[in-house]
């Protein structure tokens, strides 16, 4: 009798995919590992470049070394194969527990100690910021979720702000990136500008920290700005900033809501999940608020926990910048750049005057 080979049983559907054979290499690591592997040679790269050059952001080389990997002829080939897989991983999925992270960045106890008067200016420069921008997105005629995005970034705290809400969203890709770039050009902008009008507009250094803290984009960038008045200016900054970060959360929750209806019926007649009310990232992230707020924790904890933040967030920011083309930036004549510089002008301004608001 002739010998007959037994097939294997089918794997039931729904059933997990078996365990690698020892030895072999799991799939999920052989399709995203050398976009991880690009990632953790450009994070010390771009703490390198802040270690030399104090005044430029970790966040902002990171994105530009991204931004540049994807539009040199040699890098990206490589960006748009092998590494596509891990760079998108990073873009999302770090980025969502580095949002968590910035959590423990924020003390309810700081935000108080500004006092209600302050924190309601802020919050309403925030909403103004918001609204202006979502309406400069639309009259410029931008596409897509690239006005919630824009707007989104601009007025609570760049690129974080901008992943949060594109999650909620479940926005394209091009949706993201581009308001991503578009709020690092800006942000370095700010660097730049912010320090020379400081003299001509009359502004203490405490002042100036008011302004840069309600009108900066990212912590970095506010950071840079900031500490070039002095520690009082760099200290009112943070706090300010980080108040706007406090927004983030209610902010994302609304967007979620929203969302949710508008996608109801279309999604229960394609049988699709709808999206989160509030993604479990921004729900980590009020835990940790909470966490910081009630207990003291130890300032080598805090140390390490903003070390850690710092690297995955770099690595999440070289990701999105690799799907930058600088093409897209140019698009219809540089549409997408005249409105981020108005939103710049607009939300700068709206800071400004609140500076002077408090001041009375």
């Amino acid at each position: 009798m002739a010998h007959q080979t037994q097939e294997p049983l089918a794997q039931p559907p729904g059933s997990p995919a078996p365990a690698p054979a020892p030895g072999k290499t799991s799939p999920w690591i052989r399709k995203h590992w050398a976009g991880l592997a690009a990632c953790a040679v450009a994070v010390p790269l771009a703490f390198l470049v802040h270690m030399l050059i104090p005044s430029i952001p970790v966040m902002t080389t990171a994105v530009v070394l991204g931004v540049l990997s994807a539009n040199i002829p040699g890098p990206s080939k490589l960006v748009a194969g092998p590494w596509k897989a891990g760079l998108g991983f990073a873009g999302k999925k770090l980025m969502r527990a580095g949002i968590v992270l910035l959590g423990l960045k924020l003390s309810i106890v700081d935000v108080l100690a500004l006092g209600w008067a302050t924190f309601v200016v802020v919050v309403v420069i925030v909403l103004l910021a918001f609204g202006g921008t979502y309406l400069l997105g639309k009259a410029f005629r931008l596409p897509g979720d690239q006005p919630l995005m824009i707007a989104t970034g601009f007025s609570i705290c760049g690129a974080s702000a901008i992943g949060a809400m594109s999650a909620v969203r479940r926005s394209k890709e091009e949706d993201t990136v581009i308001p991503v770039a578009l709020v690092t050009l800006c942000g370095t902008l700010a660097i730049a500008v912010l320090p020379l009008l400081m003299g001509p507009l009359g502004l203490s250094p405490e002042a100036f920290g008011q302004w840069v803290g309600a009108s900066v984009h990212d912590v970095g960038q506010v950071v840079a700005t900031a500490q070039t008045a002095g520690a009082s200016a760099l200290a009112i900054a943070i706090v300010i900033k980080l108040t706007r970060v406090l927004t983030l959360a209610p902010m994302v929750a609304i967007a979620g809501v929203m969302s949710r209806r508008s996608s109801k019926g279309g999604s229960e007649q394609e049988g699709l999940k709808l999206p989160p009310i509030v993604p479990m990232f921004i729900i980590g992230f009020v835990a940790l608020v909470a966490v910081r707020s009630i207990f003291n924790l130890p300032p080598e904890l805090l140390d390490a926990a903003t070390i850690v933040q710092d690297i995955v967030l770099a690595a999440a920011l070289f990701g999105l910048g690799s799907a930058v083309r600088i093409r897209q930036l140019f698009h219809s004549k540089g549409v997408s750049i005249v409105m981020a510089l108005c939103s710049w002008a607009l939300i700068a301004g709206l800071g400004y005057a609140g500076v002077l608001l408090l001041q009375m």
